[in-house]
Parts: structure tokens; C-alpha cells; sequence
């Protein structure tokens, strides 16, 4: 983890700075919050990045999606769609996949 990135607290809202992608934070560890990106680039708190046009091209963040890290401890929730794909410490995030419902009889 990076000793320099902000705590993350469960409904923080963040922004990439290349892209479309916005998020909000559903989950964080405690401690010292992980190096988030998005496209490559860092990710900043929503109300101070600049609203950046929808890119033309397929979207990789999802609106409505959850994204995890390989962890498991980082939970965010895409709120606008974009080109930038989601890291983790330098490691890409996952779709969140949903758990199975125990069987019935």
C-alpha cells in the first residue's frame, strides 16, 4: 500500500482525470489508502476534477457495476462510464460477480 495516498472512506466520490469514470467508494481497508487509478492516471475526489466529454469508443468501467481489488478489501461502485481502466496499486480491478443463492428444495 502507499504510505502517501489518503485514507479511503466508504462513499468518498472519485474521478478520473483521462476519462469519463467516476466512482464511489462502497468498501476501503483501513489505514492508509490504496493507489488508485483509472486509465493510467491517478484519481482524484470528484469535486475538484474537471468534467471530461464521454470518449468515443467501448466503455471498460461500467456504469452500475461494482469493482474489487485482488484483495477483496477495495469496493467501488461506477457511477459514470468510461475508456480508463480501473487499478488498484498498479494491479487492475475485477468485476464484482454476484454470490450464488443457496439451493432450495
Amino acid at each position: 500500500m502507499s504510505s502517501s495516498a489518503p485514507a479511503l472512506r466508504p462513499g468518498d466520490q472519485l474521478a478520473s482525470t483521462v476519462c469519463a469514470t467516476r466512482v464511489v467508494v462502497v468498501r476501503a481497508p483501513a489505514g492508509a489508502g490504496p493507489a488508485l487509478a483509472c486509465g493510467g492516471s491517478p484519481m482524484v475526489p470528484a469535486n475538484s476534477a474537471r468534467p471530461r466529454p464521454a470518449a468515443s469508443g467501448e466503455p471498460v468501467t461500467l456504469l452500475g457495476k461494482r469493482y474489487v481489488d485482488a484483495a477483496g478489501t477495495l469496493e467501488l461502485l461506477c457511477t459514470s462510464a468510461g475508456t480508463g481502466e480501473l487499478s488498484c496499486d498498479g494491479e487492475p480491478m475485477t468485476l464484482k460477480t454476484a454470490k450464488p443463492l443457496p439451493a432450495s428444495d
